[in-house]
């Protein structure tokens, strides 16, 4: 049964579409957008994407943050200018959270901005990345350093994509559902996993409505992402995303204990909805506090010292100036386990 959740930004107000084989509706939805002609960016299988209804070029790419660079956007572009891509035509991703990012970067910069339609193929995609409007690509310095916001024209949320996927890729991507748990979504524990992907959307649908910007509730979604987004560097990207922001969630729990903000039993609470998906709460073994603190203080948040975003008395919310000491504190009072055993499975 297809779900529908719709993100209500005015004249750039969207649907998600959430089920098994909703990446059908691709050929309608091209046709409502005028478009004469497409190009499809797919790090999946040509036979993935089904037809778009009109002229279309297929172009492949490769998800994976090694991918997530300028250089890869202007490669696009190119493709795009030399198909006679119009701002009146449209820009189709098919793959994960990599794949969405870098084509939404590509289409909100081509032509000053060209529709895009996304068929996320990875959970993590699916209840995150593809739908938002966030599109971003890596400097050596940081992940998501060079971005714009582009909201999608539509996001098909094709399900049977994700019974192709390997098991830790899967996994992965519940480290997005379970941050969820505590910024909003309530209890998703025991639902299917289509009443979780829906969950997940639905939330980011109302934060996104009501802050597209990133000018303050929408920094709910980064709760577990300024550990998580260290980790990934620290770790060359050894970590999968979703592994990282799911320790960081740990980590997130564990700082707002000390800064006592939460209780006890809401700082385990953490650990028990992280284990819960079988992602890692451990920090890799090797990693200095030192390296980790220095990365998350050029983190997009931290204008005024570090920044995360904890739970408190009133919900999650951005904390800025947290003292480093207690950051240092916590990040050393943290389980450290070997990166193998973190990622085994």
């Amino acid at each position: 049964m297809e779900r529908r959740v719709p993100v209500r930004l005015g004249a750039r107000s969207y649907d998600v579409h959430i089920g098994a084989g909703v990446r059908s509706a691709l050929a309608s939805i091209i046709a409502k957008l005028g478009a004469s002609r497409t190009v499809v960016v797919s790090a999946r299988p040509r036979e993935w994407v089904p037809d778009t209804g009109v002229e279309t070029a297929f172009v492949p790419a490769q998800d994976g943050e090694p991918a997530k660079t300028l250089a890869t956007v202007e490669a696009l572009c190119r493709e795009f200018a030399r198909f006679g891509l119009t701002r009146h035509d449209a820009v189709v991703s098919c793959g994960g959270g990599t794949t969405t990012d870098v084509v939404g970067l590509a289409a909100a910069l081509y032509h000053r901005g060209v529709a895009v339609v996304h068929l996320p193929t990875s959970l993590l995609a699916q209840v995150d990345a593809s739908v938002g409007g966030k599109t971003a690509v890596n400097l050596p310095a940081g992940k998501n350093l060079i971005g714009a916001y582009w909201q999608p024209s539509a996001v098909l949320c094709d399900t049977d994509y994700l019974s192709t996927l390997p098991g830790r890729e899967l996994r992965s991507g519940f480290g997005e559902i379970a941050r969820c748990h505590f910024i909003g979504a309530g209890e998703l524990r025991g639902l299917s996993l289509l009443e979780q992907i829906e969950a997940s959307v639905a939330l980011k649908a109302r934060v996104v409505a009501a802050d597209e910007r990133d000018t303050g509730l929408r920094h709910v979604l980064n709760y577990g992402h300024t550990l998580g987004h260290a980790l990934e560097i620290a770790t060359g990207f050894s970590l999968r995303h979703g592994e990282a922001v799911a320790i960081g969630t740990v980590f997130a729990g564990r700082l707002a204990g000390a800064l006592g903000r939460i209780d006890e039993r809401r700082v385990e609470e953490h650990r028990e909805v992280v284990e819960h998906y079988g992602l890692p709460t451990a920090v890799p073994a090797g990693i200095e506090t030192a390296d980790l603190v220095g990365h998350m203080r050029r983190d997009k948040k931290a204008v005024d010292g570090l920044a995360f975003t904890l739970d408190g008395p009133g919900g999650a919310e951005l904390v800025r100036g947290v003292p480093g000491p207690v950051v240092t504190s916590v990040l050393d009072g943290m389980p450290r386990r070997p990166l193998a055993d973190l990622v085994a499975g």
